[in-house]
């Protein structure tokens, strides 16, 4: 069975990936997953630059399935806070519909 949930989506630089997955699991969110990414936006073109000798410029876009907008929300709100004056980064939210909804669920249920 199907359960609604709120995807939200973090693109940034990816050397912020282990501050941002700090949020996360303080937040309660069951987990992310992470992926290399690349694009164009208002701070000029990145690239994923597969090979490169640093991904340190690299760009990385994480999603979070959260069982709410009001989690999805103060995740969102506590990375604009904390890095998006000083580091590129956007962050969007989707609704979902989760199909494993016994792993995202938990073994108590929804």
């Amino acid at each position: 069975m199907a359960k609604p949930a709120s995807k939200l989506v973090i693109v940034t630089e990816k050397v912020l990936l282990k501050k941002i997955a700090k949020i996360i699991d303080e937040s309660g969110a069951t987990g992310y997953t992470a992926v290399d990414a690349g694009g164009q936006g208002s701070r000029n073109v990145r690239s994923t630059g597969h090979p490169s000798v640093s991904d340190h410029y690299s760009n990385v876009k994480i999603e979070v399935l959260t069982e709410s907008r009001d989690m999805a929300m103060k995740i969102s709100d506590e990375i604009a806070t904390q890095f998006f004056d000083d580091y590129s980064g956007i962050a969007y939210i989707c609704e979902a519909e989760v199909l494993s909804a016994h792993k995202f669920c938990g073994p108590d249920g929804c």
